[in-house]
C-alpha cells in the first residue's frame, strides 16, 4: 500500500512540477512579492520635483516666517493680481493668499490657487507650517510660551509595555502591536494558499476524470491510496514552490537593499519632508510605538512560529484538500463544482471575521473554540500563536486537526470511488449522501 501511494505521489509531483505555468508562477510569484517592498524604496529614492509658491500675506503673521521646506519655496508677491498673472504665466506652481481676518474670525482664511491641484504632500506641509506659525505666536502673545517649552510639554506621553510574567523571576518585554501583525499575516497566507493549492486539486481531479486516465489507474489502486497520493503530491508541490517563494523573494530583496541603500543626504533630505507633512508630535508617537515594537521583537521565537505556521499550513491544506478532491471527483467541469464550493468557503470565511474579535481577546472563549473546530483552527490558530498558547491546546488543535484529515480524506474516497466512473449526471447532496452509505 505505501509503495502505490508513494508511486502516486512522485507521479503527482513531478507531473507538475515540470508544468511551464509552475516554473513561470515560480520565478514571477517572488518578482512580485519583492516588487511590493522594492519599488516604494525606488520611489523614495527619486527626487521630489521643487514647489515655487507665490505668497501673498493680507494678515502680515506669516510672510517673514514661511521657511522652505523639503520641495516647497515660498516666495512673496505684492498684490494678488500680480500673483495671478505670474501663476497664469507658469513663473509659480501654486498661489497661497492669506486674507487678513475679519472680527468674527478667531483665523485667518488661506486660499491656495493652483494651475494643477496639489498633491496631498504638498498641502498638508503647506498647512502645517501655517498651524505652527499661528499655534507658535497665540502661545507666545497670549500664554507667554515658547515654541520649545510647548514641544516639551507636547512630547509628554506614556507608553504601556506589556510585560509577559512566564516564570516569577523571568519577565519579559511583549510587543502587542507586532504580535498582532505576525499572526495576522500568518493567518491570512494560509487562508490564500489553502484555496490556491485545494483548488489545484479539485482542476486536476476533473482533467484526469475528463480524459478517462483514473478509469485505469483505479483498476489497480484503490481509491483510497489514490486520494491520498493525490492530496500528499500536491502538497508537495505547493511546499515547494511556497519555499522557493520565500528564498527567491529574500535574495531579491537583499540583493536591492544592497544596491538601492540610501545614502546619508538621502536619508537627511527624507527625514525633512517627512517633518515638513507630519506634525512633529504624531513623528514623536510614532517613533515610540517603533521603540517598543523592536524591544518586544527579541523575545519573540520566531523559529517555534514559523515551525507552527508549516503544520499548520500543511494540516489545513491536507484537509481541504481532500474536500476539494471529493467534489473534483463527483462532478464533469468546474462550472458544475460551485455549488458545492459554499459549505468548504464558509468555515474559512467564518475564521477571518472572528480574527478582529480574537485580536481583542485571543485567549477567550471564542478564540478557544474556533482553535479546536479543524476547519477554522488553521486560520485562528495563527492568529493566537504569537501571543502565547498552552502546550496542551496545541496538542489538542494539531490532533484534532490530523483525525480530520484523515476522516474527510476516508469519506472523500468513498465518493471518489463513485464518481470518478460517473459522466453525464447532475450530482446533487442527496446523491453525495447515497455515496457514503454504499
Amino acid at each position: 500500500m505505501k509503495s502505490k501511494i508513494a508511486l502516486i505521489i512522485r507521479r503527482e509531483y513531478l507531473t507538475r512540477v515540470k508544468k511551464k505555468s509552475f516554473i513561470i508562477m515560480t520565478i514571477l510569484g517572488p518578482l512580485l512579492f519583492a516588487s511590493i517592498l522594492v519599488v516604494p524604496m525606488l520611489l523614495m529614492n527619486v527626487t521630489t520635483d521643487e514647489h515655487r509658491v507665490a505668497v501673498v500675506d493680507e494678515s502680515s503673521i506669516f510672510e517673514s516666517e514661511l521657511e522652505n521646506r523639503g520641495s516647497l519655496v515660498f516666495s512673496r508677491i505684492s498684490s494678488l493680481d500680480d500673483g495671478i498673472d505670474q501663476l497664469e504665466k507658469g513663473t509659480f506652481d501654486f498661489l497661497l493668499h492669506i486674507q487678513e481676518a475679519e472680527e468674527n474670525q478667531a483665523n485667518p482664511v488661506a486660499l491656495l490657487f493652483n494651475r494643477q491641484p496639489p498633491g496631498f504632500g504638498t498641502q498638508s506641509a503647506i498647512q502645517n507650517q501655517l498651524q505652527d506659525i499661528l499655534r507658535n505666536r497665540l502661545l507666545k502673545e497670549t500664554f507667554q510660551i515658547s515654541a520649545e517649552e510647548y514641544g516639551a510639554i507636547r512630547a509628554v506621553r506614556i507608553n504601556i509595555s506589556a510585560q509577559n510574567i512566564r516564570e516569577r523571576d523571568e519577565i519579559r518585554e511583549f510587543a502587542t502591536g507586532l504580535n498582532t501583525g505576525i499572526g495576522y499575516a500568518m493567518a491570512f497566507l494560509i487562508y490564500i494558499f489553502v484555496f490556491l493549492f485545494g483548488a489545484q486539486v479539485m482542476t486536476g481531479v476533473i482533467e484526469e476524470k475528463s480524459s478517462r486516465i483514473l478509469e485505469v489507474i483505479v483498476s489497480s489502486v484503490k481509491p483510497f491510496q489514490i486520494m491520498m497520493g493525490k492530496i500528499v503530491g500536491i502538497a508537495m508541490v505547493g511546499l515547494t514552490q511556497f519555499l522557493l517563494w520565500i528564498v527567491l523573494t529574500l535574495v531579491i530583496v537583499s540583493v536591492a537593499i544592497f544596491v538601492m541603500a540610501p545614502t546619508q543626504a538621502d536619508v537627511s533630505q527624507m527625514t525633512v519632508d517627512i517633518e515638513a507633512m507630519v506634525p512633529s508630535e504624531v513623528t514623536a508617537g510614532t517613533a515610540a510605538i517603533f521603540e517598543n515594537i523592536l524591544a518586544g521583537a527579541g523575545n519573540i521565537d520566531f523559529v517555534f512560529i514559523i515551525l507552527m505556521f508549516l503544520i499548520y499550513f500543511i494540516g489545513g491544506y491536507l484537509l481541504y484538500a481532500s474536500l476539494f478532491a471529493a467534489v473534483g471527483s463527483a462532478v464533469d467541469n468546474e462550472a458544475d463544482a460551485q455549488q458545492f464550493m459554499l459549505p468548504m468557503t464558509v468555515p474559512l470565511l467564518l475564521a477571518l471575521l472572528a480574527i478582529r474579535m480574537i485580536m481583542q481577546d485571543p485567549n477567550g472563549t471564542v478564540a478557544f473554540w474556533f482553535s479546536m473546530v479543524p476547519f477554522t483552527s488553521p486560520i485562528v490558530m495563527m492568529m493566537r500563536i504569537p501571543f502565547g498558547v498552552p502546550t496542551w491546546e496545541l496538542m489538542l488543535s494539531i490532533g484534532l486537526l490530523i483525525t480530520a484529515f484523515i476522516l474527510t480524506t476516508w469519506l472523500a474516497a468513498k465518493i471518489y470511488r463513485v464518481g470518478i466512473l460517473m459522466y453525464g449526471k447532475k450530482i446533487s447532496y442527496s446523491e453525495l449522501w447515497k455515496w457514503l452509505r454504499y
